[in-house]
């Protein structure tokens, strides 16, 4: 019988070194541990034995169970290891390549129009936005557009009810805010704007950004430090501020602003058309009529407004000559960009 058991360890040790997966390992240990493996039939031999033999066969026995009990869970455990490190193996990602993905980065009309913010938040100016669905009233009436105004023309301005309307220009903002705060004023009013015009250099959707100071005692000659401000930062310390008269409803007296090129400086180029100057945007003192129509009193304040279209300086900024290529969504144009 000790042989028996002797031979017993001996085969099963060598198939435990054999085995290779966790389902033959379990086979094994039933032929050996199971109900009706080869210690179970070890134990029914007992019955064979002289009463005196019985105890110490016995005893071998079960030291012979612990003794594979303590070597399958062993095996179990170096098979499950070694299944999770073929498994992880099969599944592993390399997360050593090189390979950049493209970032993304701020849109040109977005980044000039947060540096012109900025540079005006940095001046004192409070930043608020509006609708752009406006009431023909907020749009034209409040600034002094009368009906016959080219710009009530259906050509010219996307109508969607009767009195109201894709806003033509972000100045709504200001007779809104006029009319629900005395002055001193001090805001800009950046966002998109609608008119019916679509070329090279026009687009039927663009930004712009209105700015209005209303006080005591302002001047046109605020105004020009103001824009020489903008000017300078955005362009160049050597950039000068020229007005020119002109006319809108809304401002008296009224004028386009031009700057020194930001190509030649002034010495005259193709951009600027040998001029040297670049018209780039319109303002004026506010016309005492839109300060009465929002019921500030025009004997005792008087204030300034301009009005500038953010895609008209990225173009001159960055040297873009077609408004269009904004809104193509080309990669190749809008990587340039994001450095």
């Amino acid at each position: 019988m000790a042989d028996k058991i002797f031979e017993i360890q001996t085969v099963c040790c060598q198939e435990l070194e054999k085995c290779d997966c966790l389902q033959a390992l379990q086979d094994l240990r039933v032929r050996y541990l199971g109900k009706s493996g080869e210690l179970t039939a070890l134990l029914k031999s007992i019955k064979d034995l002289a009463q005196e033999e019985r105890p110490a066969f016995g005893n071998k026995v079960n030291e012979l169970r612990k003794l594979l009990e303590t070597l399958f869970a062993n095996k179990t455990t170096a098979l499950k290891c070694s299944e999770m490190q073929r498994k992880l193996q099969q599944e592993k990602v390399d997360i050593s390549l090189t390979t950049m993905q493209p970032r993304g980065a701020l849109h040109p009309v977005t980044l000039v129009e947060k540096t012109i913010c900025d540079l005006l938040i940095a001046m004192g100016f409070e930043v608020l936005s509006g609708p752009e669905v406006e009431t023909d009233y907020y749009n034209f009436q409040a600034l002094n557009i009368p009906a016959d105004h080219p710009a009530r023309d259906m050509q010219d301005t996307f109508y969607i009810a009767e009195g109201i309307l894709l806003r033509t220009q972000t100045s709504c903002m200001q007779a809104r805010h006029m009319e629900k705060k005395q002055p001193p004023i001090k805001m800009i009013c950046p966002g998109k704007v609608y008119r019916s015009d679509s070329d090279a250099s026009h687009s039927p959707v663009f930004h712009q950004i209105e700015g209005l100071v209303v006080d005591e005692n302002i001047t046109l000659c605020d105004l020009k430090g103001t824009l020489q401000y903008l000017a300078s930062h955005l362009f160049g310390e050597d950039t000068q501020v020229r007005f020119r008269p002109s006319y809108f409803p809304f401002t008296e007296p009224s004028v386009e602003v031009d700057l020194t090129c930001s190509n030649c400086h002034g010495k005259g180029c193709s951009l600027c058309k040998g001029t040297g100057w670049i018209e780039v945007l319109g303002a004026g003192m506010v016309n005492p009529v839109v300060l009465e129509n929002c019921g500030i009193d025009s004997t005792k304040y008087t204030g300034y407004a301009f009005g500038l279209g953010v895609e008209r300086i990225a173009m001159i900024k960055y040297g873009i000559p077609d408004i269009r290529l904004f809104y193509e969504n080309d990669v190749r144009f809008l990587k340039q960009f994001g450095k």
